[in-house]
C-alpha cells in the first residue's frame, strides 16, 4: 500500500498480472518510473491474488487472480474461479467504503490478468465506481463483462486501455477487440495503442495512466479551481 501526502479522499486499487504480487507490481511500477507512483490524496492499494492452480502452467500453482483454460480470447471464461475473487475483492472496495472513502471515489485497474479481473469486478459487481483501467489486457469474445453489459441501462465507470503493439503474449488486436466491444456496449473509453511496446509497463503509459487517474479523483484544490 501507497499512503496519500496528504488528506486521504480516494483509493486506488492495482491488480498485478499472472504471476506477479503487489509488492512486485509497485516495485516494477517504481523501475519504471524511477519513483513510487504517488498522490497527495489517493491511497495506492496493491493486493496480491492467493496462490491457486493454474491450467496454462500445467496446474502448476500461481499467485493468479482465477484459472484460464488456455490463454486464448476465443474459449470459455473460467467463470467459478472469477466470480469467487470478486467476492474477496468486493470485501477490498466494502473496507474503503467503510473507512470512509465514497464508492465514486474509488478506481479499480490492473496490469495483464489483473485488468480483466477489473473489468469483471467493475462492469458486473460495482458500476457506481469511478472508473475502470486495463493495460495489456483482454476479455473473452464470449464474456460474462459484455453480457452484464447487454442488461445494464445505467451510467457504466469510463474505462482507461492501454496496449503495445508488440505485445506477444497478448495480441494488441485482443485488446482492440475487447475495447471495440465494451464501446458498443455504451462504455466511454479511449484505447491507446503504444507502438513498440511488449507486453510491460512503459513510462508513456503510466504517465497517461496517471493524469486520467487525476482526471477521475481529483484533490480538493483541483475541484474548486474547475
Amino acid at each position: 500500500m501507497v499512503s496519500p501526502a496528504g488528506r486521504h479522499s480516494a483509493s486506488l486499487i492495482f491488480l498485478h498480472g499472472s504471476g506477479d504480487s503487489g509488492q512486485g507490481l509497485r516495485t516494477w511500477i517504481k523501475q519504471v518510473l524511477n519513483q513510487d507512483l504517488t498522490f497527495q490524496h489517493i491511497k495506492i492499494i496493491y493486493p496480491t491474488a492467493p496462490p491457486r492452480p493454474y491450467t496454462p502452467m500445467k496446474g502448476g500453482i500461481s499467485n493468479v487472480w482465477f484459472d484460464r483454460f488456455k490463454i486464448s480470447n476465443d474459449c470459455p471464461e473460467h467463470l467459478e474461479s472469477i466470480n469467487v475473487m470478486c467476492k474477496v475483492l468486493t470485501d477490498l472496495i466494502d473496507d474503503e467504503v467503510k473507512s470512509g472513502i465514497k464508492k465514486n471515489r474509488i478506481l479499480v485497474g490492473g496490469f495483464s490478468m489483473g485488468g480483466c479481473m477489473a473489468m469483471h469486478l467493475v462492469y458486473r459487481n460495482h458500476q457506481d465506481v469511478a472508473g475502470v483501467f486495463a493495460l495489456s489486457s483482454f476479455l473473452n469474445k464470449t464474456s460474462a463483462v459484455y453480457q452484464a453489459l447487454q442488461e445494464s441501462d445505467g451510467v457504466l465507470p469510463e474505462l482507461f486501455q492501454c496496449h503495445g503493439t508488440a505485445d506477444e503474449l497478448v495480441p494488441h488486436s485482443w485488446g482492440e477487440e475487447t475495447n471495440s466491444v465494451l464501446k458498443s456496449l455504451r462504455v466511454s473509453t479511449k484505447f491507446h495503442s503504444l507502438p513498440g511496446v511488449y507486453h510491460e509497463l512503459s513510462k508513456a503509459e503510466l504517465g497517461k495512466l496517471k493524469s486520467w487517474i487525476l482526471q477521475k479523483l481529483p484533490g480538493e484544490m483541483e475541484k474548486q479551481n474547475e
